[in-house]
């Protein structure tokens, strides 16, 4: 085989996924991944039609989104058992950001639900291409859980109304709260009794059955009955008329004045999509043993989400939950995805009129069984124990939820993290050493008063790395040792813990030495990186100090000051 044969098959297994497991695929993999495609049949065609309540479109719209999405995924993806589909934090920000442009229930609002899944895919392929994989690093965990913490309580009490049969209202979580209890003397007892004990059911599925696709059971038990009572005539509101057969291709809206208004929500849905899809590929890859490509994961996001709007669905991202359904089931590969698709793919042909009496408070139900799966109380509980600023952090990000919106908890919480690491990034913890007595360690003394300190030698650990932001905390906390120690002549900085200084800390050091000289004081270096050598090198520092001042161990500079000055402990 010629060399650009074998750089074209190499490029084509980077760009297609599905061509380095399909030769490996194993023949006793097939039932197995068969079985989980039904098993993911079985949820995500409910939780599709669920979903899409939170997104703010028609049922038929979740199960144009499952099929192409899946099987885009299948063949872009690297991981082998993630699976994409609709998602409760994602949709929500999508009905938010739709919910500003457009009426909720028209076709427009419609319409602009798909533009903005092509949006977001190209959004995801371009990051891909641009291997901006790392984007998702600024979600920290207590900020992603703070976020699905409050999304849990906007999404429950918006899919209240519907589970008891009540008009709902906008506004955030108060507003829509007080709605509700306004219109409670207007409840009936159809729709009360058959969103509560379908919640009920979903619950106790869950809990009694977890094998049991509670949501399908649940979907499929309440139409009957709901069927059978007399429809509507029940006074439930049921799904109706749900159109059969293949989606047909839908045309994005491509005015810019409209796409510059999605765009906001567009990224708000790539940075939390991706984060979620990140840590579902990455949990799933941990247990089976195979490796994940975070920027491939981006491109694949892409087309499932292009395909998806294009085909009158709306985004998708790769999802714990089902994923999580997937592994229980036994899926080996992504022959489960494409399993799951064939079968909603028949389900659209062939099954929509039975869910023509599909009621809708048993699909608030299964969105509600979801969201109390997805609240973690606890979570807060042991982040106030552990950090007391990142409890804060996610505190305020579920209260800005609440109170400001969806989207504005998110950034927030984003730059409130930024906001605080730039803050201990600027003010590195350094601590004053001592040795450990019979050691060659050296400890911060405030933790380890046992550890020994020498007359005349003042050991100081620099806490991180030394940039602008940084190295004015650092001086500040050299002269405030000084000031306590004066019978100090020799300073012993240790840099171990320095793997970077920009220019601005290189001038900051240069002319600190120069003061600490001209009072007599001698300054050293121990444990110097060869890289931040090389910068103090050029800054002047190594020749100010002189070569036999930076000492590769903390010992050998506290050797060479006894050998000048007797150490006395």
């Amino acid at each position: 085989m010629s060399n650009s044969s074998i750089d074209l098959a190499s490029a084509a297994r980077k760009m297609l996924p599905i061509l380095d497991w399909i030769p490996a695929y194993r023949r006793e993999w097939l039932l197995p991944d068969v079985l989980a495609g039904v098993a993911l049949w079985a949820v995500m065609v409910p939780e599709g039609m669920a979903y899409a309540g939170i997104v703010g479109v028609p049922p038929i719209m979740g199960l144009y989104t499952i099929v192409p999405a899946l099987f885009a995924y299948a063949l872009l993806g690297t991981s082998r058992q993630l699976v994409v589909g609709p998602d409760t934090a994602t949709g929500l920000i999508s009905a938010v950001t739709i919910g500003a442009v457009a009426t909720q229930g028209t076709a427009e609002f419609n319409t602009l639900t798909s533009t903005l899944a092509v949006l977001i895919g190209i959004f995801f392929f371009s990051f891909g291409v641009m291997r901006m994989g790392w984007v998702a690093s600024f979600i920290s965990t207590p900020v992603m859980r703070g976020f699905i913490e409050g999304l849990v309580y906007v999404t429950i009490i918006g899919q209240v109304p519907h589970l008891l049969g009540i008009s709902g209202a906008s506004g955030n979580f108060f507003m829509k709260t007080w709605n509700v209890l306004q219109h409670l003397p207007d409840v009936s007892v159809g729709p009360v009794l058959t969103g509560i004990l379908s919640l009920t059911a979903m619950l106790l599925l869950r809990y009694m059955a977890p094998a049991v696709p509670a949501a399908l059971v649940v979907m499929a038990v309440a139409t009957i009955l709901i069927g059978l009572l007399g429809g509507e005539a029940t006074g439930v509101q049921v799904a109706g008329h749900i159109p059969s057969g293949l989606p047909h291709l839908t045309s994005p809206n491509l005015d810019p004045t409209i796409l510059y208004e999605l765009a906001p929500g567009a990224l708000a849905i790539v940075l939390v999509g991706y984060a979620e899809a990140l840590g579902a590929a990455k949990a799933a890859a941990m247990q089976s043993g195979s490796d994940i490509n975070p920027n491939q994961e981006l491109l694949a996001h892409g087309p499932a989400n292009i395909l998806s709007g294009l085909f009158g669905g709306f985004l998708v991202v790769g999802s714990l939950s089902k994923t999580s359904v997937a592994m229980a089931a036994g899926a080996r590969s992504q022959v489960a995805n494409l399993v799951a698709a064939a079968f909603c793919l028949f389900t659209l042909i062939l099954l929509t009129p039975l869910f023509r009496n599909m009621p809708q408070p048993a699909l608030a139900a299964i969105v509600i069984a979801a969201m109390l799966h997805l609240t973690k109380p606890t979570y807060l509980r042991d982040l106030f124990a552990r950090s007391r600023w990142s409890f804060a952090n996610a505190v305020i990000v579920i209260g800005a939820e609440l109170t400001l919106g969806v989207l504005h908890g998110i950034a927030l919480g984003v730059a409130l993290a930024l906001l605080i690491l730039i803050y201990q990034t600027s003010h590195p913890h350094g601590a004053v050493l001592g040795q450990l007595p019979g050691t060659e360690a050296y400890r911060n003394v405030q933790r380890h008063p046992e550890a020994i300190t020498f007359q005349g030698l003042l050991i100081l650990r620099i806490g991180g790395d030394l940039f602008f932001a940084s190295v004015g905390h650092v001086s500040e906390a050299l002269k405030a040792s000084l000031a306590a120690r004066p019978d100090v002549k020799r300073v012993l900085l240790d840099f171990g813990p320095v793997n970077f200084i920009d220019i601005s800390a290189s001038d900051e050091v240069l002319n600190l030495v120069k003061e600490l000289q001209s009072r007599g004081i001698t300054i050293a270096f121990a444990r110097v990186r060869d890289v931040v050598r090389d910068d103090m090198r050029l800054a002047g520092i190594e020749a100010v100090v002189g070569p036999s001042n930076f000492h590769e161990r903390i010992t050998d500079g506290v050797r060479a000051h006894s050998s000048k000055d007797r150490l006395v402990p």
